[in-house]
């Protein structure tokens, strides 16, 4: 079992576009098992992200504890028209959560390690990992999405938190 650090916001691996993964090898599934293990071990998890560890890569995994767990490569995603709003946190904010607005439902195209196509459709909590996670490999994080008094809360609390870097 390989868990790796969680990069923490400030951290410039996590506002850039992670790069799209044109080999299937060893590498890509040391990568996915890498990723597996380190979200296992994390209280709280959900998902990872390979730029959460460090890693430029179009590559995330998912739990959503009720029995939907995978991974998935260069993903693209599609968004139903409906959002509700929950609390949210991440692993790259620790310890924060605010409420987040996301859309309800959400499908996730892509291809597993082998490079084999996958769809995944998401309802309510798989729906928002699957937005969180995506939105990772684009560079931006959940905070990103705050508006109004809920922004200002969570930058307020990012700036006194113990592990920032603004």
């Amino acid at each position: 079992m390989t868990m790796r650090p969680i990069r923490v916001l400030g951290d410039a691996v996590l506002r850039s576009p992670a790069e799209t993964v044109t080999t299937f090898d060893a590498g890509l599934r040391e990568l996915v098992t890498d990723l597996m293990d380190t979200l296992l071990g994390k209280p709280g998890r959900a998902g990872v992200a390979a730029p959460q560890i460090g890693v430029s890569a179009a590559v995330f995994v998912y739990d959503d504890s009720a029995g939907h767990r995978g991974h998935v490569v260069n993903p693209t995603i599609e968004l139903g028209a409906e959002t509700e709003e929950d609390d949210e946190g991440c692993l790259s904010v620790p310890g924060l959560y605010f409420p987040t607005v996301r859309a309800l439902t959400a499908t996730v195209r892509g291809v597993d390690q082998h490079g084999e196509p996958l769809v995944i459709e998401g309802e309510g909590y798989l729906a928002r990992i699957l937005q969180h996670e995506t939105d990772h490999l684009a560079g931006r994080l959940y905070v990103d999405t705050l508006r109004g008094d809920a922004r200002r809360a969570a930058l307020r609390e990012i700036r006194a938190a113990s592990w920032s870097r603004a």
